[in-house]
């Protein structure tokens, strides 16, 4: 049970929130709080629930010109790892659900997302371009464990010849390292990893339900040790909170074999400004107004930028302050390498439905 100012344990999002999109909203009142407290009754539904949904479409065309995709795959939709902070809750209202705690445990599940796939590829307009898994959702979130959907798909892209990448912050990953390595002697394949903070604690506050930070070292290193080409998305970088940690993490990324590093500046956009102040001002009361403050001014005193090719790195000093960081440590620990581009060749050969050549 949450008492008002009680940090929730597990989930990012510390209440639903309304829907911008539905005629009507909710409120968590403190006088239906403190009645939840004496009756001994939960005041949320913290329960996830896994819905089947069949889109007609899989594939994405991303058109964002900042975000270094050209089309996207997103197996679910809604994410149980709860990272308070993910750009990715805004687009749960679509669904018809909330960017709080419905994102996290009201998880979309498209069981035909092979069958899409191998329907866009098959078609003669399609133009080959290496496909994001996921630029959305976490691809292998607690739900991939059980439906294996990912693995599926990378057995398709493998099939197939066509190139991939993955976006992720679990250690799942690791049961597909004998499709991905295959993958890889291809050169079809990158995986980027999402390493926030090398500190538990503030792991655990901020995105509650990933794997550990050892896990994912572990699995940057196990990636690399197989030929797959690594970059760590040291994302977001959250002013007062993990921003002093820009250079250990790149070292600790190089020291586990990746060969590249990427970085975001936190921006709260939608409604994800109101959810994280919320989660702050339980998950870290003593800091909140000062992270706060220095968001804004990461931002031209705004918690959020919408302008392109400014918002995901920020202006300012603060921001300015964080790139000189980001060079120095590329400069000091992945001197000398670099990720090749994918392989885009092959594919012609091996398309659905195309006859082979002897």
């Amino acid at each position: 049970m949450q008492a008002e100012g009680k940090h929730l344990k597990g989930r990012g999002a510390q209440r639903h929130i309304a829907n911008r999109f539905d005629a009507n909203s909710h409120e968590l009142r403190d006088d239906f709080l403190n009645y939840c407290a004496q009756e001994g009754d939960e005041p949320q539904n913290l329960k996830t629930l896994l819905i089947d949904t069949f889109p007609k479409t899989i594939v994405n065309k991303v058109e964002s010109p900042d975000v270094g995709m050209g089309y996207s795959l997103n197996p679910y939709q809604g994410c149980e790892h709860g990272c308070v902070y993910c750009y990715a809750r805004n687009s749960h209202e679509y669904w018809g659900y909330d960017a709080g705690l419905d994102f996290e445990s009201r998880i979309l599940v498209k069981r035909n997302a092979v069958r899409l796939l191998e329907k866009q590829l098959a078609k003669k307009s399609w133009q080959v371009s290496p496909i994001v898994l996921s630029g959305n959702t976490d691809c292998y979130q607690p739900a991939e464990k059980q439906f294996k959907i990912t693995r599926k798909l990378l057995e398709t892209f493998l099939n197939y010849r066509h190139p991939v990448a993955i976006i992720t912050k679990n250690a799942l990953i690791q049961r597909d390292l004998d499709v991905i390595k295959e993958l890889a002697s291809y050169n079809l394949i990158q995986v980027n990893m999402s390493i926030t903070t090398l500190e538990e604690k503030t792991r655990r506050l901020l995105e509650p339900r990933t794997a550990s930070i050892k896990k994912r070292l572990e699995t940057v290193k196990k990636l690399a040790e197989v030929g797959v080409p690594v970059n760590v998305m040291t994302a977001p970088i959250i002013p007062g909170i993990n921003s002093h940690e820009v250079l250990p993490l790149i070292k600790a990324a190089a020291d586990h074999g990746a060969k590249s590093v990427g970085y975001t500046v936190v921006r709260l956009n939608g409604a994800i400004g109101k959810i994280f102040e919320q989660w702050l001002k339980t998950a870290m009361p003593d800091r909140a107004d000062k992270v706060l403050n220095q968001i804004a001014a990461c931002h031209e005193g705004n918690l959020n930028d919408s302008q392109f090719g400014r918002r995901m790195r920020g202006s300012g000093e603060f921001a300015k302050q964080i790139a000189a960081q980001i060079e120095l440590g590329r400069k000091k620990y992945l001197k000398g390498r670099s990720i090749a581009p994918l392989n885009c060749e092959l594919f012609e050969q091996y398309r659905p439905g195309q006859l082979s050549l002897f």
